[in-house]
């Protein structure tokens, strides 16, 4: 599986070019702590290896290609505090690359040398280009291993070409294998259970984070975390799309929007319920909810390969439009920007909102969420309905539905 995905990426890289791939390390959180670890996703994607202070190379000559990968030798003293890590023939076996590939990570910069020097031209050729995993930097962002190391092969390979790899990584991903659907089908399974323990145990009176803790309690009894931080939203609190306070207590006849998903082994599942805090909808929140919900199911069954972002995003935004103007919120189509504020969905899978060509048409394979949403203020409602959904030739199937969203489910649900 990840020396297939690795024959891809070199069909869409240049001829002699090395392409590097960073596993990360944990940043320090104080004096002898460090940051939870958590694997950066594309040298996941094409080597499977969840460890820290891992280097994938990838070298493509005129007629050749191989794959290396360069990792700590197992140190038995830090082995009794942190555990062995992967021997040189796990790492072998994992990445699928064959175990004379797989190096001593202090070996790595010898070998770049050798590589971006004559030495090896009759193996590979000459490299002249470099791949780097360069993500976006804000002003305040501090430089990745990636950056630190193009600034170094710049200052003493003046010749060689940094290029980015981040396009390729982020279209390779968007479609996905049989695998991957199975690893996010396994984090919605999940979320299901935790979503009908919290509808279970919701009444008025309890804080939002009380039932945060419901759901957090799910995914501890199945070793998982969730994928983002839980918004536990109820009344006025759901028209803020990324509230994660979840510190007010719930009032009687409330709606409560609760948005969260599951990591399972990096899989993404990303849901949205919005459920009544008193077991039923009022006339109003049913009415509005309605809206909400014929979006999402109409988008559903209208999504397909070939459209793109925006005519997907045009199509729920019309329907939410119409049903706005039935409700009473709005008289001209402009007016829904006060009501509906988000785009219908993003791609989906080992991130959140995952990587993927935006500017291009939805591909065959890809996974996105479908979440229309109504929020309005003034009467404390906020709604949103999420599903996770595959696009095939045939239609999106929907991963998500059996997570109960008709009012009459949610209703007979809660009642029992």
């Amino acid at each position: 599986m990840f020396a297939q995905r690795r024959d891809q990426y070199f069909n869409e890289v240049k001829d002699l070019s090395i392409s590097f791939l960073f596993s990360g390390v944990a940043p320090q959180k104080s004096n002898d702590q460090n940051y939870h670890f958590s694997v950066n996703r594309n040298f996941f994607y094409l080597t499977g290896i969840k460890q820290q202070n891992v280097v994938l190379m990838m070298v493509k000559g005129n007629e050749k290609t191989d794959s290396f990968i360069f990792i700590e030798k197992i140190d038995p003293v830090k082995a009794l505090w942190d555990g062995a890590g992967l021997t040189f023939e796990e790492a072998s076996q994992q990445a699928e690359v064959p175990l004379e590939h797989v190096k001593d990570i202090t070996e790595l910069n010898s070998y770049l040398n050798g590589l971006l020097s004559t030495n090896r031209r009759a193996v590979y050729g000459l490299m002249d280009s470099v791949y780097l995993d360069l993500e976006r930097q804000s002003e305040n962002s501090l430089p990745t291993k990636a950056h630190m190391f193009a600034d170094e092969i710049k200052a003493k390979y003046a010749y060689v070409n940094i290029k980015t790899n981040q396009l390729i990584l982020a279209e390779l991903r968007t479609v996905k294998d049989e695998f991957e659907i199975e690893q996010v089908k396994k984090a919605v399974e999940i979320t299901k259970t935790g979503i009908e323990r919290i509808m279970s145990e919701m009444k008025p009176g309890l804080f939002e984070y009380e039932l945060q803790a419901e759901y957090n309690y799910v995914l501890n009894k199945n070793r998982t975390t969730p994928s983002f931080d839980t918004i536990a939203a109820s009344g006025k609190n759901a028209t803020v799309l990324h509230y994660i306070d979840n510190d007010s207590k719930i009032p009687e006849n409330q709606l409560v929007l609760f948005d969260l998903g599951v990591d399972y082994d990096y899989y993404c599942s990303d849901v949205t319920r919005t459920i009544p805090s008193s077991g039923k909808f009022t006339k109003r929140q049913k009415e509005v909810y309605e809206v909400v919900l014929e979006a999402n199911k109409k988008s559903i069954e209208w999504l397909r390969p070939g459209v793109t972002i925006k005519e997907f995003n045009d199509y729920g935004k019309k329907i939410l439009i119409e049903g706005a103007k039935k409700l009473g919120l709005i008289n001209e189509d402009s007016e829904i920007n006060k009501y509906y504020y988000h785009s219908l969905g993003h791609y989906l899978g080992l991130d959140v909102h995952d990587v993927g060509n935006y500017a291009k048409p939805i591909p065959e394979g890809a996974l996105i969420t479908i979440e229309p949403g109504l929020y309005i203020a003034e009467e404390g409602i906020g709604i949103r309905i999420e599903d996770d959904v595959v696009v095939t030739k045939d239609g999106a199937i929907n991963l998500t539905k059996d997570i109960i969203k008709e009012v009459a489910d949610i209703e007979a649900f809660m009642k029992k």
